[in-house]
């Protein structure tokens, strides 16, 4: 019996979908396009340019803009690029994830938590927790080599045509991959990858790893993975060291992708190892030193000595404690200890710029209660209120 694929997406785009992707896109919020038009002003005269986009959409004229390139940084010396879409180009690829979303939804392995519906970080953590308690105490921790920037065009539009037969929904998605990017003034056409950045990047990342997901399955492996950050757990390590070869000819055959020989190893629970921000071992689950020093770097950039002491700095500081102590602070977590050492160096920080230099002498004039009058978060307290 032939496989049933859906024939009728483009008939499902109305001006319903047209505005709950803007919506989106808009809670999203993110930074405008090469051209400069912010979600604001988009929005400013919202019903026509809704219209007009839906109208491109649905008759196949829609032309995507190159994206922008910005680059973050990703550790000391190197940097991520991410390619930002114009917001108009946002809400043409939030309209199309709409529609493929739940098609593939229903087909995504059970261990498989990246930028799915109802599923989390957390949630992936503690699925791989319970297979360490379960005895599954080797690690392969696996890295695959530059992954978005280097899944090939046609290994995505495979895995979506296996499932579409919608020839205008085939033809976005791959506008979507071949708009280019804007880096310095000077366009560069895109070739290879789906830019991170992009809103349909996540879903594409799905599709193509779920055959990843189920070759291990089928294998008899277990594993969890968060888009393409994942862990394949064993009882031993002949197991592991098999599921590596399986891992490796897996991609290379059929995905055309590579894992990174310098970042790829195997390891146990007990020796520990990094997911999803977190450094896991049978002593401990806690930040690992890498989130640690993002977190440094953010403070770090909010109380340069050179500055003022005032009541904006303290709100800044209190939305990325919050932020870190609502992600580290968990029922598994053991990082009390490290919470309490960045207070601290928090609060160093803060006597800094309020009397314009370091010195221990200064904490007697700064003290505890005066942060707390300041209205300063403390990441330890939010561990003590995860415990309670």
């Amino acid at each position: 019996m032939a496989k049933q694929k859906e024939h009728s997406l483009t008939g499902r785009i109305d001006d319903r979908l047209m505005l709950q992707a803007f919506k989106a896109v808009k809670r999203n919020r993110g930074a405008a396009g090469i051209d400069k038009v912010s979600v604001k002003m988009f929005g400013d005269n919202l019903e026509q340019n809704l219209a007009a986009l839906m109208r491109d959409l649905k008759t196949g004229v829609f032309q995507p803009g190159p994206l922008r390139r910005k680059f973050i940084p990703k550790g000391p010396g190197q940097f991520r690029p991410l390619g930002i879409p114009a917001v108009r180009d946002r809400i043409a690829q939030e309209v199309v994830r709409t529609l493929l979303s739940p098609i593939f939804e229903r087909q995504f392995h059970d261990a498989s938590y990246g930028f799915r519906p109802k599923r989390s970080c957390h949630q992936a953590l503690e699925a791989v927790l319970g297979l360490h308690r379960q005895g599954f105490l080797y690690v392969l921790d696996a890295d695959i080599k530059g992954f978005f920037d280097n899944i090939p065009f046609q290994v995505i539009m495979k895995a979506v045509g296996a499932e579409v037969a919608d020839g205008n929904i085939l033809r976005l998605v791959e506008k979507f991959l071949r708009s280019g990017v804007m880096e310095d003034g000077v366009f560069k056409p895109t070739t290879i990858g789906t830019p991170q950045g992009g809103v349909i990047s996540p879903l594409l990342a799905n599709i193509v790893l779920n055959h990843l997901d189920w070759q291990l399955h089928n294998a008899g492996y277990r594993f969890v993975r968060y888009a393409d950050d994942f862990v394949v757990v064993c009882p031993t390590l002949k197991q592991a060291e098999e599921a590596r070869i399986k891992v490796e000819h897996t991609l290379r055959a059929d995905l055309g992708l590579e894992l990174s020989q310098e970042k790829t190893k195997i390891t146990t629970y007990g020796n520990g190892y990094s997911f999803l921000g977190f450094l896991l071992s049978s002593r401990s689950r806690k930040m690992r030193p890498k989130s640690k020093a993002k977190f440094r770097d953010k403070i770090r950039d909010l109380t340069p000595r050179s500055h003022n002491l005032e009541a904006k700095v303290i709100e800044q500081l209190n939305r990325v404690i919050r932020g870190t102590a609502n992600y580290f602070a968990t029922h598994f977590s053991t990082g009390r200890e490290d919470f309490r050492k960045l207070d601290s160096w928090i609060r160093m920080r803060l006597r800094c710029m309020r009397f314009k230099r370091k010195s221990a002498h200064d904490n007697h004039r700064m003290r505890m209660r005066t942060f707390r009058k300041l209205g300063l978060l403390s990441l330890e307290e939010f561990w003590e209120d995860m415990a309670m």
